[in-house]
């Protein structure tokens, strides 16, 4: 199989009823404070791992974690895997600091997300 690879999942984004609960019990269970704390994000790093708190879903409207898979081009990952079955669930989008963000879903209703740095 030819195409860009992956970079491995690096970043898992929960969705949370109540952001400030949620933030003491993952704070409590990676024993550091988050590196990001806003009203709509709070955000962990934790042995190379990135774990974000998104209150209500966010604007994919979770309803469970979603892993987002590392890649050096979002739009070429995208293109390859729409070719292989997935379907957009969001369109790469810039969320700032020069972060793409993107999600599919595959043939059986599982989400998986994208993310480029630029």
């Amino acid at each position: 199989m030819t195409g860009s690879s992956t970079q491995g999942i690096k970043t898992v984004l929960h969705p949370v009823s109540d952001l400030a609960k949620a933030k003491a019990v993952y704070a409590a269970l990676f024993g550091v404070a988050p590196q990001a704390d806003s009203p709509y994000y709070v955000g962990f790093e934790s042995e190379g791992q990135h774990i974000g708190l998104v209150p209500g879903g966010g604007p994919q409207g979770m309803t469970s974690p979603v892993a987002y898979w590392h890649v050096s081009d979002i739009e070429a990952k995208l293109a390859e895997v729409t070719a292989a079955g997935a379907t957009v669930k969001e369109a790469a989008h810039d969320v700032g600091g020069g972060r793409l963000v993107a999600t599919v879903i595959d043939p059986d209703g599982n989400v998986l997300g994208l993310i480029q740095d630029l």
